[in-house]
C-alpha cells in the first residue's frame, strides 16, 4: 500500500476519532450531569441526546457543501465545530449552553459520518477500500476507548464538582490537531472529476500510488460512472433506479442502532451499576469494553477486504443475538436485586454529591437541591428492601459477572460486524454522481436512529425495567441475520463503478 495513501487517509480517518470521543465522552458524565442540572430520566436522555440532535442535522445538510465545496474543505469546517464544542461544553454556565455547544457538536459528527468515509473511499483502490475505510471506523472505536480512559483518569484525580467539565472540554485538544492536518490532503479525485478538473484527479490518483495505466482506466471508469450527458451532478436521489442501494443503506444503518449499541455505549457505567457495580468500577470496567471494542475492530479491518461484508455481518448478527438474550435473561430473573444494587449506588452518589456542594457556602441553593435528590433516593432504596431484603455482600457477584461478560460479548459482535462493515458499505454502494447524497441518507438515518434509542433507553429502563430493550434488540438482530442472508450484496474487492452494474444500476 502506498504511503501517501494511508497518511491521507489517516488524517480523514482523525474526523472518525473525534466522532467516536465526541459522542461517547458523555457516557462518564451523566452521573454528575443528573445531579448538577437536577435531570429526570427523561431529561438526562435529551441531555444525552442533544449532540445526537446535531448530529442529525450535520449528517442531513452535510452532502450539499460536499458536493459545492469538496471533501476536503467540508473536513476542515467540522475540526472547527468539534473544536467549539469542546471548549464550549467545558465551561458551560447552565444546561441550555451544554445544550447547544453538545449540538454544535453533534454537528461536527453528522458530517464527519458522511465526509470522511465518502473521502477514502474516493481516493482508495478497490484492493485496500474495505480496509481505509474501516480505518474510519477503527478510528472511531479507538476515539471511543480514549474517551473511556480519558474520563476513567479524570474522574480518579478530580473532584466532581470540575470532573465533568473536563471530561467534555479536553476534545479541543484533538480537534485542534485535526484541524490544522486537514489543509495538507488533497482533494477526492471523483469529485475533481464530476467538477472537469481531470488533470488534477490524475494527479492525485498518480500520488496514492496507481500507475499511469491504472490512472487512464480509473478515470474512464469515473467518467463513465459519472455520465453527465445522460445525467447530472444535481440528480436527485430517490428515483426508482437508486431503489436497490437506497435499501441496503437504509436498511444496515438502521439495523445498526436497533442492536442497542449505542445505548450500551452511552448508558455503560449506569448499565454496569444497574447490574450492581459501583461508580468507580463502572467507569473501570468502561475502559476495559473500550479496550476490547478497540482490538476486534482492528480485528475486522484486516479482515473486511480477506472475508468480506457478508462474513463479518454473518459472525457479528450471531454474536448480537447470543449476547443480547444473555443479558435480557440475567436482567429478567435478578430483576429486583439489580435494582435494589442500583439504588443503594445511587443513594451513596447522591449523599457524596450532598458532602461536595455543602462544603462551599457559596452553593447554598444546590445543596437544597442536593439534599432533596438524597432524600429521593434513599425513599427509592428503602422501597427497593421491601421487596428484597438487605443483599448479602458479593450475592450479586455472579449474575454481575454474567452481564458484563454478555456486555464484552456484545461489543465484539458489534466490533467485528456492523461496526466495521456499515460505513464502508453504505460508501461503496452509491454511484459516483448521488453518492454524497446516498451518504447523507445512510448517516442521517443511522444517527436518527441513534437519537430514539438514546433518548428512550433510560425511560424504557425506568418504566419497565432493562430486560425490555434488551429482548427489543435481541429479537430485531434476528432480522438482521434474515436481511444479511437473503438481500445484502458482496462489495468486496469490486471497483466503485463496477458496484452499480451489479446493482443494476444504468
Amino acid at each position: 500500500m502506498n504511503l501517501r495513501l494511508f497518511l491521507m487517509s489517516l488524517i480523514a480517518a482523525l474526523g472518525g476519532f473525534l466522532f467516536g470521543f465526541d459522542t461517547i465522552v458523555i457516557n462518564g458524565t451523566t452521573v454528575s450531569l443528573r445531579q448538577v442540572f437536577d435531570l429526570s430520566e427523561g431529561w438526562l436522555g435529551f441531555t444525552v441526546a442533544s449532540a445526537l440532535i446535531g448530529t442529525i442535522l450535520g449528517a442531513l445538510f452535510a452532502g450539499r457543501p460536499a458536493d459545492r465545496l469538496g471533501r476536503k474543505p467540508v473536513l476542515f469546517w467540522i475540526g472547527i465545530l468539534y473544536f467549539v464544542s469542546a471548549l464550549g461544553s467545558g465551561i458551560a454556565w447552565d444546561w441550555w449552553s451544554l445544550f447547544i455547544f453538545r449540538l454544535i457538536g453533534g454537528l461536527g459528527v453528522g458530517g464527519a459520518s458522511v465526509v470522511a468515509p465518502m473521502y477514502i473511499a474516493e481516493i482508495s483502490p478497490p484492493a485496500y477500500r474495505g480496509r481505509l475505510v474501516a480505518l474510519m471506523q477503527f478510528n472511531v472505536v479507538f476515539g471511543v476507548f480514549v474517551a473511556f480512559i480519558s474520563n476513567a483518569v479524570i474522574d480518579r484525580v478530580f473532584s466532581h464538582e470540575i470532573a465533568w467539565r473536563l471530561m467534555l472540554g479536553v476534545e479541543a485538544v484533538p480537534a485542534l490537531v485535526f484541524t490544522l492536518l486537514v489543509p495538507l490532503i488533497p482533494r477526492s479525485p471523483r469529485w475533481l472529476m464530476g467538477r472537469k478538473r481531470e488533470s488534477e484527479a490524475r494527479n492525485v490518483l498518480l500520488k496514492v500510488g496507481n500507475t499511469a495505466e491504472q490512472t487512464e482506466l480509473e478515470l474512464t471508469a469515473i467518467r463513465q460512472s459519472l455520465d453527465l450527458a445522460h445525467h447530472t451532478s444535481s440528480e436527485p436521489l430517490f428515483r426508482k433506479s437508486y431503489l436497490a442501494p437506497i435499501m441496503l443503506a437504509v436498511l444496515i444503518a438502521m439495523f445498526n442502532q436497533l442492536s442497542g449499541i449505542n445505548a450500551v455505549m452511552y448508558y455503560m457505567s449506569d448499565i454496569f451499576q444497574m447490574a450492581g457495580s459501583r461508580t468507580d468500577s463502572a467507569l473501570f470496567q468502561s475502559c476495559l469494553i473500550g479496550a476490547i471494542n478497540l482490538i476486534t475492530t482492528l480485528c475486522g479491518l484486516l479482515l473486511i477486504d480477506r472475508f468480506g461484508r457478508k462474513f463479518l455481518m454473518y459472525a457479528g448478527s450471531i454474536g448480537y443475538i447470543i449476547s443480547l438474550a444473555v443479558i435480557t435473561w440475567m436482567f429478567l430473573i435478578y430483576a429486583d436485586e439489580f435494582k435494589t444494587a442500583s439504588t443503594h449506588n445511587r443513594v451513596e452518589v447522591a449523599r457524596q454529591y450532598v458532602e461536595d456542594v455543602t462544603a462551599r457556602s457559596s452553593q447554598t441553593g444546590q445543596a437544597v437541591v442536593a439534599q432533596r435528590q438524597l432524600e429521593q433516593a434513599e425513599s427509592n432504596y428503602q422501597i427497593a428492601l421491601e421487596k428484597t431484603g438487605e443483599l448479602a455482600p458479593g450475592a450479586l457477584k455472579k449474575p454481575g459477572m454474567v452481564v458484563l461478560a454478555g456486555l464484552f460479548f456484545f461489543v465484539i459482535a458489534h466490533a467485528f460486524g456492523q461496526g466495521t462493515v456499515i460505513w464502508v458499505y453504505i460508501s461503496e454502494i452509491f454511484p459516483n454522481r448521488v453518492r454524497a447524497k446516498g451518504q447523507v441518507l445512510g448517516s442521517f438515518t443511522h444517527w436518527f436512529m441513534a437519537a430514539l434509542v438514546a433518548q428512550s433507553f433510560p425511560v424504557l429502563v425506568a418504566w419497565v425495567g432493562p430486560a425490555f430493550p434488551f429482548a427489543f434488540y435481541t429479537v430485531m438482530m434476528i432480522l438482521q441475520l434474515l436481511w444479511v442472508r437473503f438481500f445484502m450484496i458482496e462489495t468486496r474487492n469490486v471497483p466503485l463503478e463496477e458496484i452499480q452494474k451489479k446493482l443494476n444500476i444504468a
